[in-house]
């Protein structure tokens, strides 16, 4: 299974999504690949800092571009179980490009007015994608949300994002955790 984690809005977590799934499937005992499409090599730079600590190994490349990059992933897709691509927060080519040859692209979203304004753009991006990947499933996930339950940020996104046709939302929400912040500096993951 190819899941690209992407999107047009920077910041709303798509590195820290793509690592920690990677991980989570790798003590699963799949055999995991993660590729890091964003130019800034957060995930890379992750990987580096793991690979110098004493945790389970996990294959890592850097990919840029547009048909090489769709042409990567789907050959790679044919040697590893499953593949997480981190595909960056922006209109670019490798995101593009991934969604091409995905079997899912998840979309993590903060709840905030701000990440809603960005949806049309992606909701396009999307639309192009399924013009030659008719199959490739779309999912939003609300992350980053306040721990204190009378902000009831989750019920708010939910309800800002109602009328935006095929939106589909994970039934899990991912919350603010020091956790997600000190993990990535030590080359570790939140599971």
């Amino acid at each position: 299974m190819i899941v690209v984690v992407g999107g047009t809005k920077g910041g709303t977590g798509k590195t820290t999504v793509a690592t920690n799934l990677a991980v989570i499937d790798l003590r699963q005992g799949h055999d995991v690949l993660l590729i890091d499409c964003d130019r800034q090599g957060s995930a890379s730079t992750w990987s580096a800092i793991r690979e110098e600590r004493d945790v389970p190994r996990m294959s890592v490349i850097q990919k840029f571009g547009g048909a090489p990059v769709t042409n990567e992933i789907k050959a790679l897709g044919t040697k590893f179980e499953n593949i997480f691509v981190d595909a960056g927060g922006y209109d670019s080519a490798e995101l593009r490009a991934s969604m091409l040859a995905a079997d899912i692209l998840l979309i993590p979203l903060r709840p905030s007015q701000l990440d809603v304004w960005s949806l049309p753009r992606i909701i396009e991006i999307i639309g192009d994608a399924h013009i030659f990947n008719p199959d490739l499933a779309v999912y939003f996930v609300i992350n980053q949300v306040h721990t204190n339950p009378q902000v009831a940020q989750e019920e708010n996104m939910r309800a800002l994002t109602a009328e935006v046709d095929g939106m589909i939302f994970l039934t899990s929400v991912l919350y603010q955790r020091i956790a997600y912040v000190k993990a990535p500096t030590l080359g570790l993951s939140v599971v």
